[in-house]
């Protein structure tokens, strides 16, 4: 198809365009003409700083729903169990949000794509509020746990679908600035939850945790959509490839049970477990083998190809898999080898969680200045690498090891906006939130992978009795029992194992391609993977 072939696919009345962007749409190949039958739209008007911000304040709002309730109810759980009469199911309170969430975030990236935010953000958001009151006025555990995922859906569905807004409101080369605020969201929500969860349940009533989405939800949405009319519209309407989707998401849930289960409530070589993961693994190739037939598939796979899309993901992910993984275990290792109590280790964490958004920052603002902004990826991965060598070698003392563990947050933290802002700007703008919702798909999936390697490592090293120890932090005679030389030792597989994740992700970083950033008031070239 040549040049003048491509601009007759415009009506009449769109064919006059300037010598340059006529050049321009020369160049492109003919698979990002063709994304879209429709005529271009006429440029958008830009916004202002102030309708930037009231957006950006809106969303972050937004997220913080999502990330505070991923860890608020942890606290509250013994007093839900004392409620029901039923502990034997508590763990299901926090898994079926999980699993809900982790599951549908391809699917609201799609859809995104295919409907505009403006009805995924409001449909995300319906649902959450929705699993919320469910919950709150849940009369069984059965109820709260099936309300619970409920609210997963919801939750599940606003961190890409916010990413993506993000990206229609704000140039790439800014762009990496303000995944640094969402990433300290993030952080926060991660921080706060267990804190604000423990004192709804102390000294108010645990459905307050619920409750309190509602004034929040209300106050987000009530910020961004009367400016959701003015951000600029590049999704594409087309028929939803659902049995694509279904096979994904089945594919993914039966993946999170065997990672959550595995090694913990069944052997990983049980039957069971053996079998959910056959079954996962046909669901999988059940979907590459629709994807590779449909016309246009729920998530097309030359979209997970490329130089930039398959290395930023794994990046991502490895950066995301061992702060979490660390997250999860670093407290009984505070309590066996250091002595804090249940809190003080909680607080211990802070460094881990808090400085890593510093990082996010500093790549941020690299981003919007330097021609090679992943210069200070690779870094900063490297240094984190590093980092979780020494101490995987050696036993500081306490203030030592928070000091490494915050230069390791702080190299560890620049992966995130980098990966996520090259990832969106490698591909075309009707693919975006497609792209967004597979990259917090695959994060999600190698972040919960991480967490039950880094359990394995434990339950190898110490025996079965670390069970008990991980699940009940502050239960003083499981972790008492555990001899601190042989946690030490067995934290050392752990750090090497957090070292070869920053190391995968640093060699990633250093294997994408850089491609060039568009800045305030251009129009970046869109170029297909």
């Amino acid at each position: 198809m040549n040049k003048y072939e491509r601009q007759s696919r415009f009506p009449a009345n769109q064919q006059t365009l300037p010598d340059d962007i006529a050049d321009e749409l020369s160049r492109l190949p003919s698979e990002v003409i063709e994304l879209s039958d429709a005529p271009p739209l006429a440029p958008p008007v830009p916004l202002t700083h102030d309708e930037v911000r009231t957006i950006v304040i809106s969303l972050m709002l937004t997220m913080f729903l999502a990330a505070l309730d991923q860890t608020i109810v942890a606290t509250a759980l013994p007093t839900i169990g004392r409620q029901f009469g039923d502990v034997t199911n508590l763990s299901w309170v926090i898994t079926s949000y999980l699993l809900a969430s982790t599951a549908v975030a391809p699917v609201f990236g799609t859809l995104s794509d295919i409907y505009g935010r403006r009805a995924m953000i409001i449909t995300s958001l319906s649902l959450f509020v929705v699993g919320s009151i469910l919950c709150a006025i849940a009369p069984s555990m059965t109820m709260l746990i099936l309300a619970r995922g409920l609210q997963g859906l919801g939750g599940g569905g606003i961190m890409p679908v916010v990413q993506t807004v993000i990206s229609d409101v704000v140039s790439p080369r800014e762009r990496g600035r303000y995944q640094a605020y969402f990433s300290s969201v993030w952080m926060a929500g991660g921080i706060l939850g267990p804190v604000i969860g423990g004192v709804f349940a102390e000294h108010l009533h645990w459905s307050m945790i619920f409750w309190i989405n509602l004034p929040l939800a209300a106050a987000g949405l009530a910020l961004l959509l009367p400016k959701m009319k003015k951000i600029p519209v590049f999704h594409r309407k087309r028929e939803v490839d659902w049995l694509g989707g279904i096979l994904l998401m089945a594919s993914a849930v039966v993946f999170m049970l065997v990672l959550t289960w595995g090694g913990t409530r069944l052997s990983w070589l049980s039957p069971t477990i053996t079998a959910m993961l056959g079954a996962s693994i046909a669901l999988a190739g059940a979907f590459v083998w629709h994807a590779r037939r449909a016309d246009e598939p729920f998530l097309p796979l030359s979209l997970l190809g490329g130089s930039v899309v398959p290395f930023a993901m794994c990046a991502g992910g490895c950066a995301l898999g061992a702060i979490v993984g660390l997250t999860v275990h670093l407290p009984l290792y505070y309590e066996v080898v250091y002595h804090l109590s249940a809190s003080e280790a909680g607080l211990a964490l802070i460094p881990l969680a808090a400085i890593s958004t510093c990082g996010a920052a500093i790549a941020g603002r690299t981003m919007a200045k330097a021609k090679h902004y992943k210069r200070v990826a690779i870094v900063g991965t490297s240094v984190a690498a590093i980092c979780a060598v020494g101490m995987a070698v050696t036993t500081l003392p306490l203030w030592g090891l928070l000091t490494l563990m915050g230069v390791f947050a702080l190299g560890l933290g620049t992966t995130f906006p980098v990966s996520v802002v090259s990832l969106q700007n490698s591909v075309a703008r009707a693919q975006v939130g497609t792209v967004t919702g597979a990259m917090n798909f695959f994060r999600a999936l190698l972040a919960s992978f991480t967490v039950a390697a880094f359990t394995t490592i434990l339950l190898m090293t110490l025996g079965s009795d670390i069970s008990l120890a991980s699940e009940h932090h502050g239960a003083a005679g499981a972790v008492s029992a555990i001899p601190v030389a042989d946690m030490i030792t067995a934290f050392r597989y752990v750090f090497a194992a957090a070292a070869a994740l920053l190391t995968t992700a640093a060699v990633c970083m250093i294997i994408m391609e850089e491609r060039p950033l568009a800045g305030p008031g251009t129009a970046p070239v869109e170029m297909a993977e």
